[in-house]
């Protein structure tokens, strides 16, 4: 029998918890019972089948075919409606045309009939007129016509009236009936300009055709005006042959009229000439030799004729005036008619061009839609012929594994048939049975799984309860390491207390023999003594500031800052080779921060005697600073140091923490002086920075805020001016005697004493006199023996 696979999960207590509904007992074990096996979630929501899924995909797959042909539907359709707006615009620009031939005509009639004084024997005929006003009501008519060239249809009627009622000119009356043409043609234009490339070369030769027919009408007209201008012809006698010559004579008015129809005549005739040599270069051969063909003939040869000697010049000549105008008019009119008739034949045959590459628009996109709709049916097929592939043999492993998944015994169940393909399904149905194989294998192997997993998790807990008395004994062995670090500090700072006391005791001592002693050399060695002693003072104050401890005595007023300076000087080795230079006059320091500034200052200048010559001097100097600071300078002629090490120790003192210990140790180090000067400059506030000297040697710079300074008492105002040793560098008066005083001015009240200086080495200690003080006697053979 098979048994259920316990679902448990751990905690993080290393326990684990069945899920509700599951037994505590080990399925299959004697004296249990198995419990129904809850179903195992797969999923939220509704459920869903593969199925609809993929009928979801056919529809994607039609869709996205269906996408992808749309694009060259759309393209197809668009060519189609630009061929049918060109049809339309061709049809339209024929009846335009035509409109404008009859407009030029009425022109043509009328301009002659003001020119000659509108006689009532050559009125305009009013048949021509009505065929105008028929035509011009026919194009009204048509919904695509532009509404400009609707408005200049409306003023036909109007400029007629105007040149047959009106006091206008012939010449003002050609050119009122020449802009409504001029309107006319611009459709002509705009056929031109939209043909697209597929519809053949030439497309705006048809334009300049017009364009050439209506200044050759144009022409025409401007002639017969000119001619019909009213002159007289007399008949005079010649003096020198005698014979009789008829001579036409005209008004200044006629005449200039004449000669402004005339040379508008001439212009006209030039456009003419112009625009249809444009057509020649732009239409193809056919249409050249259609319209060669066409306007031929001897009216049309007698019309060039006569264009040609009446438009040579801008005037007429008397010659000219006697031109037949009967004769003219049929000739020019001939030739125009030509032209017309070439022109309606060529664009006869662009609306059916026009009308045939619509055809083909119609039939690519009737074939595109079909060779669409045929990728799509075909499309549907095979996606659905592909889904029933997945959806029958998916619908037989899930009835089949369904059905071992609900038996009670799935020994007793036969496994999933499948036959006739062996595809990813077969191999899933083979999975299933081999499954359903090693069910029963493994509901014995269950047993001896829960056991081990029982004893695992009691190895875990005891691995859990060592880990937490581990973290007992780290908290306490913490706790301990903190204790003895704070008793060793408290050791420590005890020590260095003790040390300072005796050192302070000592230099009472010292100071006393001091007051008593007379002997020079005796009161040098004892100045020693007193050297020595303020030195060690300092070194135990250094164990203080590396134990965190502060251990000074505050003075209550400022003290001038000269004092601490010197006061700085006596707690060094070397003090005989600082040179103080120039000070700031009057400078005071606040009397909190006087002890650990003088402490400051002789750490740098003790560094600066150390890692320098010993024959060569040390300056310390200071300056006022503008925004109030005081800025004190350390300078030496010594080795210096590469510039990777001065900016590591740069960035140290700038970024100093208290809370680290001190590292005598590795590349960052500060060394235990440097080391007190951070600290020392982190208490107060100053600003430490190391800086490389030109001619060599390091110059360590103290900048100390405007907190850190005051105000100088009245007592102190009268100001002491340095002294130059004529060396450059300065000497304070006091420095010398200052060099051996173990306390600032103003800690302790005790007289200013002055060291002798002999500038040669003392020699062995002389034999003590007759009461002289025995611990006197043996410092100073101390001191002999130690130099």
């Amino acid at each position: 029998m098979r048994a259920p696979v316990q679902k448990t999960r751990p905690r993080r207590t290393g326990k684990q918890t069945a899920p509700a509904g599951s037994a505590e007992q080990i399925p299959g074990t004697p004296g249990t019972s198995t419990p129904p096996q809850p179903e195992t979630p797969v999923g939220k929501g509704r459920p869903t089948h593969v199925r609809n899924r993929l009928i979801v995909a056919v529809a994607v797959v039609a869709a996205a075919v269906a996408g992808a042909g749309a694009p060259s539907v759309v393209a197809a359709s668009g060519q189609l409606n630009d061929s049918q707006e060109l049809v339309t615009l061709a049809e339209q620009t024929q009846g335009a045309l035509t409109l404008a031939h009859s407009l030029a005509d009425e022109r043509d009639e009328v301009t002659p009939y003001i020119a000659a004084g509108r006689p009532k024997s050559k009125a305009p005929s009013e048949q021509r007129s009505a065929r105008v006003d028929r035509q011009v009501e026919e194009l009204r008519a048509d919904p695509d016509t532009p509404a400009s060239l609707r408005e200049d249809l409306d003023a036909v009627a109007a400029l007629r009236r105007a040149a047959l009622t009106g006091k206008s000119t012939a010449l003002e009356a050609h050119e009122a009936y020449s802009e409504a043409i001029t309107e006319l043609h611009a459709l002509a234009e705009r056929l031109g300009e939209e043909m697209p490339p597929r519809a053949g070369a030439g497309a705006y030769a048809l334009a300049e055709l017009d364009t050439a027919v209506q200044q050759a009408a144009a022409t025409r007209g401007l002639l017969l005006a000119a001619l019909n201008v009213p002159s007289t012809t007399e008949t005079v006698f010649d003096p020198i042959t005698g014979l009789p010559t008829e001579e036409t004579t005209t008004s200044d008015a006629d005449a200039e009229q004449r000669d402004a129809l005339s040379a508008a005549a001439q212009q006209a005739r030039v456009r003419s000439d112009a625009a249809l040599a444009d057509f020649r270069d732009g239409a193809p051969k056919e249409a050249r030799s259609s319209f060669d063909a066409t306007v031929a003939g001897p009216e049309v040869n007698s019309a060039e004729k006569y264009l040609a000697g009446l438009t040579d010049e801008p005037t007429l000549s008397d010659d000219d005036l006697r031109t037949s105008t009967k004769k003219l008019g049929a000739a020019l009119s001939a030739r125009v008619d030509a032209m017309r008739g070439a022109e309606s034949a060529l664009y006869e045959k662009r609306v059916k061009s026009l009308e045939q590459l619509r055809d083909d628009d119609v039939t690519a996109l009737e074939i595109r839609i079909a060779v669409l709709g045929a990728l799509i049916l075909l499309t549907i097929g095979v996606a659905t012929a592909l889904a029933r592939t997945l959806t029958r043999p998916l619908s037989v492993l899930r009835r089949g594994s369904a059905r071992l998944a609900g038996a009670e015994d799935p020994t007793a169940e036969d496994p999933v048939a499948f036959t006739g393909r062996n595809d990813e399904f077969a191999q899933v149905v083979r999975s299933v049975n081999a499954l359903h194989t090693h069910a029963a294998t493994l509901a014995g192997r269950v047993a001896t799984l829960e056991s081990d997993r029982k004893h695992l998790v009691g190895q875990r807990q005891k691995m859990a309860d060592a880990r937490e008395g581990l973290r007992a004994e780290l908290a306490e062995s913490a706790a301990q390491l903190e204790v003895v670090r704070k008793s060793i500090g408290s050791t420590f700072v005890n020590l260095a207390l003790r040390t300072l006391g005796l050192v302070e005791r000592q230099l009472a001592v010292i100071e006393s023999l001091e007051e008593r002693e007379q002997d020079p050399d005796r009161l040098a060695t004892l100045f020693k003594l007193d050297h020595f002693a303020t030195v060690m003072r300092r070194h135990s104050e250094n164990l203080l500031v590396l134990a965190g401890t502060e251990h000074v005595q505050h003075s209550a007023s400022p003290v001038p800052l000269v004092d601490v300076v010197r006061a700085a000087v006596s707690e060094i080795e070397r003090y005989e080779r600082v040179r103080i230079a120039a000070l700031p006059p009057h400078a005071h320091v606040a009397g909190f921060a006087a002890d650990d500034l003088s402490h400051l200052l002789a750490e740098l200048l003790e560094n600066a005697t150390s890692f320098s010559p010993p024959d060569l001097p040390v300056e310390v100097s200071g300056w006022l600073l503008e925004n109030g600071e005081v800025m004190l300078s350390v300078q030496d002629e010594g080795i210096g140091m590469d510039t990777e090490r001065l900016q590591r120790l740069n960035a140290r003192l700038t970024d100093f923490d208290p809370e680290a210990p001190f590292d005598q140790e590795g590349e960052d180090g500060l060394g235990l002086g440097l080391y007190v000067v951070a600290r020392l400059a982190h208490r107060h506030g100053a600003r430490v920075r190391l800086r490389e000297q030109k001619q060599g040697g390091v110059a360590a710079v103290v900048v100390l805020p405007s907190p850190l300074l005051a105000a100088a008492p009245p007592a102190a105002l009268a100001p002491t001016v340095p002294v130059s040793d004529g060396t450059g560098s300065f000497s304070l008066p006091g420095a010398d005697a200052e060099a051996n005083s173990n306390v600032l001015h103003g800690r302790a009240e005790k007289a200013e004493r002055v060291q002798p200086h002999t500038g040669t080495e003392a020699g062995p200690a002389p034999a003590p006199e007759p009461g002289t003080d025995p611990l006197v006697a043996s410092a100073e053979e101390a001191v002999c023996r130690a130099e």
